[in-house]
């Protein structure tokens, strides 16, 4: 059984409603919530680019949806930089995830309705890392993380050489692991923050 970090039970629950769940009987309503853990395990990792790009997205369909619950595959994404540019991908992974917009690869529909495919986009410039834009009313917003009010423990930048070059104890490996962990719990609990997830 996985055991994940406390953290993560307590951090933001993203709600979403998919139409295509419903249809299909998937879930009751197409009511389905989404944790941090379920961005964890997609991309294998716990680290500040998968809580950012949870949190970013949070952001963004609070300002997109208000009180209304968002839609799950009504939604284009549209990543700032290109697929292959720093962590774009991660962070776009998280984002097809939440949203449901995929890339070509994507679910075509069923008779024209529920489509997933091409509502994914790279390198499209602009201000923020991430836009969302709702399909239904065309209403778009930009998201943006600014992590440098939250910095790593100056230790990770001995532990991390010694530990990927072997060099490191466990103990020093343990620690290394429980700092990374550390700063993305800070990042978590400064989910409201406006200072640290920017939208516009």
């Amino acid at each position: 059984m996985t055991s994940f970090p406390d953290f993560f039970d307590r951090a933001p629950v993203i709600v979403m409603r998919d139409p295509l769940a419903d249809f299909l009987g998937a879930a009751e309503g197409g009511v389905i919530e989404y944790r941090f853990a379920d961005a964890v395990r997609l991309a294998g990792h716990s680290c500040p680019t998968v809580a950012s790009a949870f949190l970013m997205v949070r952001a963004a369909l609070k300002a997109l949806y208000g009180d209304e619950l968002p839609r799950r595959g009504e939604i284009r994404v549209d990543m700032a930089e290109a697929r292959d540019v720093g962590v774009a991908g991660v962070m776009a992974a998280v984002a097809a995830l939440l949203t449901g917009a995929a890339d070509e690869g994507g679910f075509k529909g069923l008779a024209g309705q529920f489509t997933r495919r091409g509502r994914l986009f790279f390198a499209a410039g602009g201000p923020g890392t991430l836009h969302l834009t709702r399909l239904d009313t065309g209403a778009a917003v930009s998201a943006n993380a600014r992590l440098d009010s939250i910095p790593a423990d100056p230790r990770m930048g001995e532990l991390m050489p010694a530990c990927l070059g072997g060099q490191a104890t466990p103990e020093e490996c343990r620690l290394f692991g429980d700092l990374w962990q550390d700063r993305v719990r800070r990042i978590l609990e400064r989910a409201d923050d406006p200072e640290v997830i920017t939208i516009s």
